[in-house]
């Protein structure tokens, strides 16, 4: 065969590859209101980036109806491109080959582009659209599974790792999304479970749809599996395109700086009066971190799973930052068992890819009853601290209002290694509230008092002058300095300016032991 029919015969191939092997599929799939495999790698790289790899893998199943139909690529697309020319690694599976089900030459296709970009140091990309193992491989297809499953393992904390889910993920295929670092899924279109309905319904009797099990909404609000829901296709690229804007390419990197015009000594007076003048009242944490953050840019991740804390993204100085911040209005700031394993999750993955971290404190505590203690918010609530303890990356903490008890020290306080904590004239640092300290304290004189009302109020007023305030906590170093709101965003920036090159050298060991 001369170069020239050679030449013919590739580009006719890779034609073949580019177009599809099932045009009634693809029609399906448009129907279904979803892109194809190679349609989402368009639209979520760099244009004309992408360089597909493994073009002509097979599967090797020997089923005799299988045997018939050996369509090249074997149901998902690998490769590598870019994404504000930056690279990374894609897989994108394709529901209209075989329903995109898994073989062994598939998760190999998968294998190869992840031990890449641990080799590049990139992140990994994983679009999902999967009815599961493929039934007609057996063993083969679970083994499958399970190498990508290392793969995820061996990489985690060593390169990004965001999934995409686009239409089914079911059965053992969900453990790979789960061991990345953030799940994005789309509304209406995307679920995941570990059993469908009609199993649920046979084992437990209970009744609910496929959208009830492990549509987006239940898993952005209920589970906590996804970070981000996106409203149709359309959006979620462009989502992961900014998530992916605030991290780095490796764990040896530090993540993107933007320019920004935003001055790093602007001043905020309406932080001045921000907090209510009742300390029991309400407030909104996101208007703080949006008055002090680059051009008030915040991508909140799990906006809708455990509100009581609310963890994203921002920028000071054009640098990206990981925000933990309580959030009053829910729950009025409380830790419970959700909220610290969402802060604990976060701290880590900021820890991992050197990205600082600021803390926005107004914390009465971890919340109490049998519902918490018997959910383990003991063990939970020692994740979130073991995390920012553990955590070496610059940290910063703001404490605004209330700072009480257990909750004080777990939230990044200077005990916790946190290198600069700072306070705003309202603080309350106590061990507990005025309310309770005082019928604590001070019970038996209350008991005897002519007018308890009376007097309890004036205890409460002496317990706030001498401990609930920002002072004492100064007076022994435990805070570096107390601030006028309005200059919170100069506090921020000048601190992570000095903290820029900072190195902590923990003994070396294997590895810690966290509080699972």
């Amino acid at each position: 065969m001369n170069i020239e029919r050679s030449i013919l015969q590739l580009a006719h191939l890779k034609d073949k590859a580019r177009t599809g092997h099932n045009p009634a599929g693809i029609e399906k799939q448009h129907a279904r209101g979803k892109y194809t495999a190679r349609e989402r790698i368009e639209k979520l790289l760099d244009e004309g980036s992408f360089v597909e790899l493994d073009t002509f893998v097979t599967h090797r199943c020997s089923d005799f109806q299988m045997e018939k139909k050996r369509p090249a690529g074997d149901g998902v697309i690998t490769g590598h491109g870019l994404i504000e020319g930056r690279l990374v690694f894609v897989f994108s599976q394709d529901f209209t080959v075989f329903g995109g089900s898994l073989s062994k030459a598939y998760a190999e296709k998968i294998c190869k582009i992840m031990d890449l970009a641990l080799q590049a140091g990139a992140p990994i990309i994983g679009l999902n659209d999967s009815g599961g193992a493929r039934i007609q491989e057996g063993v083969d297809a679970l083994a499958g599974y399970a190498d990508i499953f290392l793969k995820n393992v061996l990489a985690s904390g060593r390169v990004p790792q965001l999934s995409l889910i686009l239409g089914p993920c079911a059965g053992g295929a969900v453990y790979s999304p789960a061991i990345t670092d953030f799940v994005l899924m789309n509304r209406g279109s995307s679920y995941m479970f570990l059993t469908g309905p009609k199993v649920v319904e046979q084992v437990t009797r209970e009744k609910v749809t496929t959208e009830e099990l492990g549509g987006a909404d239940i898993h952005a609000s209920r589970s906590g599996v996804a970070h981000l829901v996106s409203e149709t296709e359309d959006d979620i690229f462009p989502l992961l395109r900014r998530l992916l804007s605030f991290l780095p390419q490796n764990h040896l990197q530090a993540p993107p700086v933007k320019e920004s015009s935003d001055p790093a000594d602007r001043m905020d007076p309406g932080l001045n009066f921000i907090l209510p003048e009742n300390s029991n009242q309400a407030y909104d944490m996101r208007h703080v971190i949006g008055a002090v953050v680059d051009e008030g840019e915040f991508l909140e991740i799990h906006p809708a799973w455990a509100p009581n804390l609310v963890v994203g993204f921002a920028r000071f100085d054009g640098r990206p930052v990981g925000i933990v911040a309580n959030q009053p209005l829910a729950m009025a700031g409380v830790l419970d068992n959700q909220a610290s394993i969402k802060g604990a999750r976060f701290v880590r993955f900021c820890d991992a890819f050197n990205i600082p971290l600021v803390t926005f404190e107004d914390v009465p505590g971890f919340m109490p009853g049998t519902v918490q203690e018997y959910g383990g918010i003991i063990r939970n609530g020692a994740k979130l601290l073991f995390a920012f303890a553990e955590a070496t990356v610059p940290k910063i903490t703001i404490i605004t209002r209330k700072a009480y008890g257990g909750a004080y020290c777990v939230m990044s306080s200077k005990h916790l290694r946190s290198d600069i904590n700072l306070a705003w004239p309202t603080a309350e640092i106590a061990v507990m509230g005025p309310d309770g300290a005082v019928e604590i304290i001070h019970r038996k004189e209350l008991q005897s008092a002519e007018d308890p009302a009376r007097r309890a109020g004036e205890l409460k007023d002496e317990y706030r002058e001498l401990f609930a305030n920002p002072y004492m906590a100064a007076s022994r170093g435990y805070i570096d300095d107390v601030i006028e709101p309005a200059r919170t965003r100069w506090a921020i920036i000048s601190s992570l300016r000095m903290l820029k090159d900072k190195k902590i050298q923990d003994p070396p060991i294997k590895h810690s032991n966290i509080p699972l």
